[in-house]
């Protein structure tokens, strides 16, 4: 691309090289951080984790940090309350109301899963990337995965049918009938460090 006066060129040059530089920065931090988890005892969770879509190493150890032994959670129930992703709820005499998350649980997991779940937006699939990751894993992880997946893409479309929108101060698109709808997130500058989305798996392409 050539800009129209020499200023504006090297303007533009230095965000190239800003770009090249972060990108290159998350590539040697997730080599480090391959070879660092391959002697953890957690380490094949991680690998099985990556079956999921969306989710990749970064993402699978941010979990895993967190979360710890992931048995240590009874059920669904105590896991979903721990990352504050179980719904708030308002009660007034016999009338009662669920809100919005409470956001009351642990933030960095959380933030993690919420990155991975944009890529159910599309129809379930198999991407290149995703497949790659599978190949690894036992059938049974396998079969899980797609199972999981085919729930979750099922899941955001009976929501956006719903007329589900997304709650406000999100920072998310804002249509002409002033909504914020599920699904619309601003676009973020290329080599963002997002904390585990996989964006081969939840572009536009999945």
């Amino acid at each position: 691309m050539v800009c129209p006066t020499p200023p504006q060129q090297i303007v533009f040059q230095e965000y190239l090289r800003a770009v090249s530089e972060q990108q290159e920065r998350r590539q040697r931090l997730e080599r480090e951080l391959h070879e660092a988890v391959q002697g953890w005892r957690l380490y094949p969770v991680v690998e099985a984790i990556q079956a999921l879509r969306g989710v990749e190493l970064t993402g699978a150890v941010i979990l895993l940090t967190e979360l710890g032994d992931l048995t240590r959670f009874e059920n669904p129930r105590q896991l979903m309350s721990y990352l504050g992703l179980t719904p708030s709820e308002y009660s007034s005499g016999e009338r009662r109301r669920q809100g919005g998350i409470t956001k009351a649980g642990n933030s960095h997991a959380r933030r993690a899963l919420v990155e991975g779940a944009w890529a159910y937006r599309y129809p379930a699939k198999v991407s290149r990337h995703l497949q790659l990751r599978l190949e690894t894993l036992p059938a049974e992880v396998q079969a899980i995965s797609w199972k999981a997946q085919v729930r979750l893409c099922k899941r955001y479309r009976q929501l956006t049918a719903r007329g589900k929108t997304r709650q406000p101060g999100r920072g998310g698109h804002r249509p002409r009938d002033g909504r914020l709808r599920l699904g619309h997130r601003p676009a973020r500058a290329p080599g963002h460090l997002t904390g585990g989305l996989s964006e081969a798996d939840g572009g536009q392409n999945p």
